[in-house]
């Protein structure tokens, strides 16, 4: 797994009104800060990643949320 600071390539902006931990959005440029250890990732990511608490992790696609309550969405543009 790559260890990237998503932050030093995206500006990311939480996503207003906060959505349902329950129903998450996804799409390209929606992201998922972990609020537990502030890892940032892709909502659907294609290579195989995990954040350090392991309450995202994801590969191929999808994302699995261990604790959905502590995720905040973001949207994320390029700086």
């Amino acid at each position: 797994m790559l260890n990237i600071d998503l932050r030093k390539i995206y500006l990311f902006q939480p996503v207003e009104p906060a959505p349902d931990p329950a129903n998450l959005p996804v799409g390209g440029d929606i992201y998922y800060e972990c609020l537990d250890c502030t890892a940032v990732l892709n909502s659907v990511p294609h290579i195989k990643c995990a954040c350090r608490c392991t309450n995202l992790a994801g590969g191929g696609g999808a994302m699995q949320i261990a604790k959905p309550d502590r995720v905040r969405v973001v949207r994320g543009k390029l700086k």
